[in-house]
């Protein structure tokens, strides 16, 4: 049997889809709330990872968001960026694209410049220690396009420190096309693109993201396997996907680990890259994903290799400024 974790620790990767408040870890979740003076309604870490127990995306939306809550002061969001920087380090990352939720922290009242300082300052330390990182602002797909444009206009003053765009929470009901105008609009000021699709919903809002929203990077992806024209234009553009295999277990995207469309889509030929997601939440940092997916899949060495050389390719690389 192949020794995957040293295999996997020894390949320098990149990681492009990682939400940095899906880093939050229960036992920083608690520090936090005594420093803020918060409630939870856990009444301990070992509660909060009983609550882990989702059946879907919602389900793990509705934890995400309350644990959110104890984020408020500048020194909060550089602690959990901090956190998660030095824990992808150790996993040989040289290289993070990480997606922040400005929305669900200013309709909470916490100030831009509260969360952009913080996450800032630890992105400087990151890269001090010789990490690569940039910044994607996602807007939040259940809210709407005119918020989206509002959340674009409102981080106008650090659009330097941002390399892109995105889209992500509740996929259901909320196509790619409703967002239309604000991504053109992101686009004209320079930024790269990308969008969640493909995850709960169907290959139609792949091709949404591609032809509407003229996205650089779809995230996920995993239902483009279901239509074989998308399959051949995702392979012609060489159109990257930032794969999760552990978020898509974890959510009921697939059934179990060995059903997981990774394989198939190196088969086909997509630049296809493996990530983490929320690692907090669903029970696994990069090199995890890896290891996990490598056993259940049997993935030959070369074939990691390629999954991370993917996601170099896949890298938008250094901030704009």
């Amino acid at each position: 049997m192949a020794d995957y974790r040293t295999i996997v620790q020894g390949l320098s990767k990149a990681e492009l889809h990682i939400h940095i408040e899906g880093s939050l870890e229960p036992e920083m979740m608690f520090e936090l709330a005594q420093r803020n003076r918060v409630s939870l309604p856990y009444d301990s870490v070992e509660a909060v990872r009983r609550a882990y127990d989702f059946t879907c995306l919602q389900d793990f939306l509705d934890l995400y968001y309350a644990g959110m809550q104890v984020l408020r002061e500048e020194a909060d969001f550089h602690d959990l960026a901090d956190a998660y920087f030095r824990r992808a380090e150790a996993d040989n990352v040289t290289h993070v694209e990480y997606f922040f939720d400005p929305q669900a922290h200013l309709e909470r009242g916490v100030p831009i410049g509260t969360i952009m300082e913080g996450l800032m300052s630890a992105t400087r330390d990151a890269r001090e220690r010789g990490t690569g990182v940039s910044l994607i602002l996602c807007f939040l797909r259940h809210l709407s396009e005119r918020d989206a444009f509002d959340v674009l206009e409102e981080t106008a003053d650090y659009h330097s420190e941002i390399v892109g765009v995105g889209l992500d929470s509740s996929e259901k009901g909320n196509p790619p096309s409703k967002f239309e105008r604000v991504f053109a609009a992101a686009r004209d000021q320079g930024f790269r693109l990308v969008a969640h699709a493909g995850e709960e919903g169907p290959p139609e809002y792949v091709w949404e993201a591609l032809d509407v929203l003229g996205v650089d990077r779809i995230d996920h992806g995993n239902r483009a396997l279901e239509d074989e024209a998308l399959i051949a234009r995702l392979r012609r553009d060489r159109v990257p996907l930032t794969v999760c295999p552990l978020s898509n277990l974890k959510l009921g995207v697939v059934d179990s680990l060995p059903a997981h469309p990774l394989k198939r889509m190196l088969d086909h030929g997509l630049l296809v890259t493996v990530n983490s997601d929320d690692p907090a939440y669903f029970g696994g940092y990069i090199n995890e994903n890896f290891e996990r997916a490598a056993r259940a899949l049997e993935l030959t060495e070369t074939e990691l290799a390629t999954l991370a050389e993917n996601s170099f390719a896949a890298a938008f690389g250094a901030n704009p400024a």
